[in-house]
């Protein structure tokens, strides 16, 4: 079962579930000890097969860290906090934490594009 840790210790996960913001970026930092990495990526597919037939989703990606890291972090766009919320909280989706490796700690949180001007938009 994956652990849980705030990525933002003043703003907490769970308070970000109750915005309305849209559209939103969801960044999830995992650590996992070394010999659990196989068990980890099949638990993280399992969930990013889950989500990418959930309304709202638009796109996932999962990245390493290099040199033999076992830090992963997730990112992942949804059309609203709304969407995402309701696809965190099935019943489904909740069954699939305990598919994860004991060693597996998650730090979610949720971002908005910001614009910079001359450099990004938002």
């Amino acid at each position: 079962m994956v652990a849980f840790r705030e990525l933002d210790e003043r703003i907490a996960f769970a308070q970000q579930l109750g915005a309305t913001d849209a559209p939103v970026v969801l960044v999830n930092v995992f650590h996992v000890a070394p010999g659990d990495v196989d068990d980890f990526i099949g638990a993280w597919s399992g969930d990013a097969g889950f989500m990418q037939q959930q309304p709202g989703f638009v796109s996932t990606q999962l990245h390493r860290g290099i040199a033999g890291s076992t830090t992963f972090i997730n990112v992942a766009e949804w059309g609203s906090v709304e969407a995402f919320r309701s696809a965190v909280g099935s019943p489904e989706f909740q069954g699939n934490m305990a598919k994860y490796p004991e060693s597996a700690v998650a730090s979610p949180h949720l971002f908005t594009k910001v614009a910079v001007p001359g450099i990004c938009d938002a």
